[in-house]
């Protein structure tokens, strides 16, 4: 009783003394036939994306467990994990954002070192952010945000305008990234540049496209005209990028991934989970349903609604793209060929390679 009591305590008090190492509970035992393979990542908020994306390639043969890095000062960061490269292993991996290292593909030193990695993974894609907002999955994130499944915005359709607006600005931003030269277009710039400050979803937000456009287009001129030297070799630059598989309509993909969700994504997401909440509030009080049957009802509806943000920040429904595809078949080379070596240095026993092909393909544990 006075175990709990103090727990209690522990939880409401923020300066109670933590708990020790000793205190805390302990992991459960792991399968002796899987071989424990450490992932870290970035940051705490970067430890349920990649968490979804491992859980896609459970096996018999590993087990992944996602962290930050374990070291005494708790350092956190893509420096930190790009100091990790030399420790890396089959049981010891490493998940970063790419940043724009897969576009500079090996131009720059880190994009270099990214690349030649063997066993780190990158999300192609600038960061993980831009994952949770593909375009695609966004009615979703509404659906489960607001309990209405009625579509009165066509995410695909004003993504890929938006994408084609911004594309100009982000090939400078870009562009002076790989020069180093942040004096020529900085992010604070790129950003006030790209965010769109409302949603006008009539017309499918044609007028907040309008908008951003005149904005594009003065920041474009201006910088034009202060870098001339600079406008002939942004063309071999921008050649070199839709080499990587950039094009004007999936550059969200590849812009700052925070600036995408909160000053693009998040302001439309409001706004349209705004009015299907008013659309589904309007249902209700138009019902024959009175008094204390009428409260019910939309205490019911009230209480299912869930924070915009949360749902964005779980959403999972981006497989379907293609730079997610590319990172789901590095890893899979890269089970296989971890397993290859297992089997050959005999911690896979008893089992042909046409066995052990048939488990992973039917996800037998």
């Amino acid at each position: 009783m006075a175990k709990k009591f103090r727990e209690k305590l522990r939880k409401f008090n923020p300066f109670t003394r933590p708990m020790t190492l000793d205190e805390l509970p302990k992991p459960l035992p792991a399968n002796p036939d899987q071989r424990l393979v450490k992932v870290y990542v970035e940051g705490y908020e970067d430890v349920a994306f990649w968490r979804g994306i491992f859980d896609h390639f459970q096996n018999p043969y590993l087990r992944f467990e996602i962290s930050v890095p374990d070291r005494g000062d708790l350092p956190k960061g893509k420096k930190v994990l790009m100091g990790m490269i030399p420790r890396s292993s089959e049981e010891l991996l490493l998940c970063v954002d790419s940043d724009f290292d897969y576009l500079f593909a090996g131009r720059t030193p880190q994009s270099k070192e990214v690349t030649e990695a063997k066993f780190m993974f990158h999300t192609y894609a600038y960061a993980t952010e831009n994952y949770l907002c593909y375009a695609p999955s966004l009615h979703n994130v509404c659906v489960k945000a607001t309990k209405n499944d009625t579509r009165i915005f066509d995410f695909v359709k004003f993504m890929h305008e938006y994408s084609c607006t911004i594309y100009p600005l982000f090939l400078w931003y870009a562009y002076s990234a790989q020069l180093a030269t942040e004096n020529v277009f900085p992010l604070i710039d790129f950003k006030q540049s790209v965010r769109i400050g409302y949603l006008d979803i009539e017309d499918n937000g044609s007028k907040t496209i309008e908008w951003l456009r005149r904005n594009v287009s003065k920041r474009e001129n201006l910088l034009r005209q202060r870098n001339p030297r600079m406008i002939e070799p942004m063309k071999e630059f921008e050649v070199q990028l839709r080499g990587r598989g950039l094009t004007p309509e999936n550059a969200y993909l590849f812009m700052h991934g925070h600036t995408l969700m909160d000053n693009v994504v998040l302001i439309m997401l409001n706004t349209v989970c705004e009015k299907l909440r008013a659309m589904s509030i309007a249902k209700i009080t138009a019902s024959k349903k009175q008094g204390v049957a009428l409260k019910n009802e939309m205490s019911n509806y009230t209480n299912s609604l869930r924070s915009i943000r949360d749902v964005l920040l779980d959403n999972e429904n981006y497989t379907k793209s293609p730079l997610y595809k590319r990172l789901e078949r590095d890893i899979e080379r890269y089970i296989a060929r971890t397993i290859w070596n297992m089997k050959r240095n005999g911690e896979i026993r008893d089992t042909s390679m046409i066995g052990i092909i048939h488990k992973l393909r039917t996800g037998q544990q």
